[in-house]
């Protein structure tokens, strides 16, 4: 099967799962094939969740939301080093990042700091804990949805 056919199957598949969302259903193709990221504003209800997950059940990759909000950190993304008391040692805890499609909802109202830190696992496909560095999965990519920057609790992107 070529490259055009398989797309063509995986596209029919999402859009009966995702009715009415043509454009954003060929925007995430459009990300998956140029191994990138996908990033959509728009109001609650329009299938956002649902894609993603159709996408992560169709290429049978794991998925994972994230909320953001203004009380989130960086480590609630990445993960962070945890003390383990019977080895005295730390053990790195993966956060949600990890998983090979991420939801990143609500994007811009996290503060700039939250903002970075997806930023750089999705621009260096890594992230850095300490003097630590952890590769991502090969497939990995985010969909990141915002609100308008005209509501209210909202952060502008960097």
């Amino acid at each position: 099967m070529s490259l055009q056919q398989t797309f063509g199957d995986l596209r029919a598949q999402l859009a009966k799962r995702i009715i009415g969302q043509d454009k954003l259903v060929d925007r995430l193709l459009i990300a998956l094939l140029a191994d990138g990221h996908l990033l959509v504003e728009g109001a609650p209800g329009l299938a956002k969740t649902t894609a993603v997950k159709a996408l992560a059940d169709h290429l049978e990759g794991d998925f994972h939301r994230i909320q953001f909000t203004p009380d989130l950190l960086p480590s609630d993304v990445t993960g962070s080093e945890i003390y383990r008391a019977e080895t005295g040692t730390f053990e790195f805890q993966r956060g949600p990042i990890f998983h090979n499609l991420v939801l990143a909802d609500e994007i811009n109202r996290a503060p700039a700091k939250v903002q970075s830190a997806l930023l750089e696992a999705m621009g260096e496909r890594q992230i850095s804990v300490g003097m630590r560095t952890f590769p991502l999965p090969k497939l990995f990519m985010v969909m990141a949805t915002q609100n308008p920057i005209e509501q209210e609790g909202t952060y502008p992107l960097p």
